[in-house]
């Protein structure tokens, strides 16, 4: 499936998601689609192009805000108001009981003080307790998760291994950046106000993970803006490493490993026909 996209066209480009979105249900035979809503700008987004996809293909967008601990009444106020307009059915699960008994358990050596380096490991904990609550979800209704990631954060490694992703990511081609443009340009021609209004919301709101790592994303890439973010980024990719964030950068460089998981030995390194 082809369809022209001109440079910075924000609703052909929706639209060649929407449609891509729907052809790939389509083509696998799947009843529902499934989407984890935390009151940021890419789940907003990616709630109102599923939205689209499922209206058309006429299935449900299950749609949960699953808090843990460290949400804010802010962001939960956001991710209720999409969920409201964008989703077929959906619900508030709150699973900061879970997480607490999942985590002591798990810890192996008592804590005095926490790190940074202890608030991103229970953060993981708290992103994959998601996934594992939302796969369940799929698998009950013959669906499958949406994933929320950008560009930027696949660039920067900003997401848990087995944790915050899903099984399709419409905004994968999108710097962070362009996300918010195409959301702006969504905001411009949508015409139902409730949606509008909780689109922008999400185009206001601090940008954060939810995990209580950071008071934002940026402070914990070690930015000051997004813009900076993706034009370090940019800049670093088109060959001028000299110019931009050095953290930024660095982050890229470090979170590698995350973009090649698993690793794998093949047959070719260990010297056998490659059938």
């Amino acid at each position: 499936m082809k369809i022209s996209i001109q440079k910075n066209n924000w609703l052909s480009i929706a639209e060649f998601i929407r449609r891509d979105l729907e052809d790939y249900v389509v083509r696998h035979n799947l009843r529902a689609l499934v989407l984890g809503v935390s009151g940021g700008i890419d789940s907003a987004l990616t709630a109102a192009l599923a939205a689209e996809a499922c209206r058309k293909l006429g299935i449900s967008l299950y749609g949960r805000s699953i808090t843990i601990e460290t949400n804010t009444e802010a962001e939960k106020e956001r991710a209720r108001a999409v969920g409201n307009a964008f989703c077929t059915d959906f619900r508030e699960v709150d699973l900061t009981t879970l997480y607490l008994s999942v985590r002591e358990e798990m810890e192996e050596v008592k804590i005095k003080e926490i790190s940074r380096e202890d608030k991103v490991r229970r953060g993981n904990i708290k992103a994959r307790l998601r996934m594992i609550y939302l796969y369940n979800l799929a698998q009950q209704h013959k669906g499958m998760v949406l994933s929320t990631d950008n560009r930027t954060e696949y660039m920067l490694g900003f997401w848990t291994l087995h944790g915050d992703v899903g099984d399709y990511t419409p905004l994968f081609g999108l710097w962070k950046t362009e996300v918010y443009a195409l959301a702006r340009a969504w905001v411009e021609q949508e015409t139902e106000l409730s949606k509008r209004k909780a689109l922008q919301a999400c185009i206001e709101g601090l940008p954060t993970d939810g995990l209580g790592i950071s008071a934002s994303d940026t402070e914990q890439l070690g930015a000051r803006t997004y813009e900076e973010v993706d034009d370090t980024l940019k800049e670093y990719l088109e060959g001028d490493s000299l110019l931009g964030n050095p953290t930024v950068i660095g982050r890229h460089l470090a979170s590698e490993y995350k973009r090649r998981n698993p690793y794998c030995i093949t047959r070719g390194m260990l010297g056998l026909e490659d059938i």
